[in-house]
């Protein structure tokens, strides 16, 4: 099962949960010429969504934030998985981290196509130095 890890920075915006609220956003990015390698929403507290933002390059991300006034969040971290397709194809990045004992706060998979799959994995800020050794994360 061949895979490689990216180490990621993004930030996430809280966004009113109503229709086309993330749109707007990804439209003004890919107007922009901003390149995202991921994005994930979810439902957050008092009809909000949180959105976030995986940039190839943050600065051209804060960039137009900052021209719409969009409240970001700090850069935080996470990790990049990409590998071939097959069953069980998410396991072994994730048994690695559990068998050092190190929790993964959220995960996002999805099968890309063409024998390829992709996964997003976040860590605590206080396992990321160690989770990226033990992970090779380039």
């Amino acid at each position: 099962m061949a895979y490689r890890v990216s180490k990621i920075n993004y930030c996430y915006a809280m966004v009113s949960s109503r229709a086309g609220q993330g749109v707007k956003i990804l439209s003004a990015l890919k107007d922009a010429g901003v390149n995202l390698i991921a994005v994930s929403g979810f439902p957050a507290k008092g009809g909000k969504s949180q959105l976030d933002l995986v940039p190839e390059k943050m600065a051209d991300l804060r960039r137009v934030a900052k021209k719409h006034a969009w409240k970001l969040s700090v850069t935080k971290k996470g990790f990049l998985v990409r590998g071939d397709d097959e069953i069980g194809a998410a396991l072994k990045p994730l048994q690695k981290l559990a068998d050092n004992k190190i929790n993964v706060t959220a995960a996002d998979a999805v099968a890309a196509g063409k024998g390829r799959y992709g996964m997003l994995l976040w860590v605590k800020p206080k396992d990321y130095n160690r989770a990226a050794r033990i992970l090779n994360a380039k």
